[in-house]
């Protein structure tokens, strides 16, 4: 079976920097990569927006071969022009999921990106790839806010009813050694038909989620103590409509579905030293731009304190909205915070650190949030500075993604 791969929601390329373990750029700007696997289409697109960023760093990246890297409207694609591949993969957008957003314009699966899962689904029926590796943020297991687990129990009934298992997991990256406490959640399916998939019908649940399951074997993990499975079954549900209206669960933080039967279970990860921010930080010395004037300091300092605000919601009821207090600036000697992307502007979220040389105050670099993601330096130096923050803040970490490629490379090569 050949090790063809088709990347939907392409980004500047962090499935394919991942599997192709990308550690470097070569001196025309083009990814040296090792070729594990065969890319043979992509498609990255932003709406509502003149300068396609992302793509443009995409193809300066891999190469502008407009015929497999293409820059078009997902919906708009005739999934049968795209080529036959083994594995699709895709980090599907995420805003109507993500905690940046808040419950109240929470849209999950009806939302306008949320749409996008009927494209993913649109070539799953008509490309059949043998294997699937998607991400999103992990708060899609418990999305929306009034119906838990819906949104996620209607991918799986989509899986389900095109002749797939599914497993996933929930992985924070500084437990696995990774620099950034990115959580984020992984899904990875296989047509029953596979070998694997025969294989792994014969392995018991546990056995799938603990030991020799896909992740499992990847991310070592432990039972959660005092923990047990719980499961549902799809089987009860005669249509998706029925599955929308009706389907909510309390999904754990790794899982699987064989057959339509959903098993979950809280698993603890067997935890690696990670590196941390001192690891990634440049040592040389940073342009003046990056570090913070006394305004800046004074407005980080009000942000990060503990605060008690009266407010009022859209139906006139009042309530307090409160934060507690955070560091002035981030410890060097923990691994970064989740980036979000406002990475970079003055606000709460933003990681402030204290520079190598001089100890004042200053931001993150570009090069540093792409460290923290594990992209090459100057990745994307292809456009604004603004962007490249907002491209990593939207970014996955390539080394969580470089890990599952070797276990799906081995995986493939005992297919026919």
């Amino acid at each position: 079976m050949e090790k063809t791969v088709v990347e939907l929601f392409a980004g500047v390329g962090g499935f394919r920097v991942g599997l192709n373990e990308v550690k470097s750029i070569n001196k025309k700007g083009r990814a040296i990569e090792k070729n594990n696997f065969d890319f043979v289409w992509a498609n990255q697109w932003e709406p509502s927006t003149k300068t396609q960023y992302a793509y443009d760093c995409y193809i300066a990246r891999f190469g502008n071969d407009k015929e497999s890297n293409i820059n078009i409207d997902i919906a708009k694609i005739d999934k049968k022009t795209i080529p036959n591949h083994t594995l699709l993969c895709g980090g599907f957008p995420c805003q109507d999921y993500s905690v940046a957003r808040s419950l109240s314009k929470e849209e999950g699966i009806k939302g306008t990106k949320g749409k996008l899962w009927w494209e993913i689904y649109d070539v799953l029926k008509t490309k059949r790839p043998k294997f699937v590796l998607l991400e999103n943020v992990d708060r899609l297991i418990k999305s929306p806010s009034k119906q838990r687990g819906r949104d996620f129990g209607v991918m799986l009934y989509c899986f389900y009813k095109l002749g797939y298992s599914v497993e996933w997991r929930v992985i924070n990256a500084a437990d696995y050694g990774f620099p950034q406490r990115r959580r984020r959640i992984y899904i990875f399916a296989y047509e029953k038909k596979t070998i694997y998939s025969i294989s792994h019908n014969k392995l018991k649940i546990d056995e799938l989620l603990v030991k020799n399951g896909f992740f499992a074997k990847t991310f070592l993990v432990k039972k959660e103590p005092n923990d047990s499975i719980l499961m549902k079954t799809l089987n009860d549900y005669n249509e998706l409509v029925e599955v929308s209206d009706n389907f909510a669960f309390s999904f754990k933080n790794s899982g699987v579905m064989v057959e339509g039967n959903i098993h979950t279970l809280t698993t603890v990860p067997n935890k690696r030293k990670s590196k941390q921010l001192i690891d990634i930080i440049q040592k040389n010395e940073i342009d003046a731009r990056f570090f913070l004037n006394e305004k800046q300091k004074k407005k980080i300092s009000e942000l990060r304190g503990s605060k008690k605000i009266n407010r009022t919601n859209s139906e006139g009821k009042k309530y307090v909205y409160s934060e507690g207090s955070m560091s002035p600036y981030d410890n060097l000697f923990l691994p970064g915070r989740t980036m979000l992307t406002s990475e970079g502007t003055i606000n709460r979220s933003t990681h402030i650190i204290k520079d190598f040389n001089n100890n004042e105050l200053r931001v993150l670099t570009p090069v540093e949030c792409e460290r923290l993601n594990q992209f090459p330096d100057n990745w994307t130096d292809t456009m604004p500075e603004k962007k490249r923050y907002f491209m990593m803040g939207n970014a996955l970490v390539c080394g969580v993604i470089k890990k599952m490629g070797k276990e799906i490379s081995k995986i493939i090569d005992c297919e026919e």
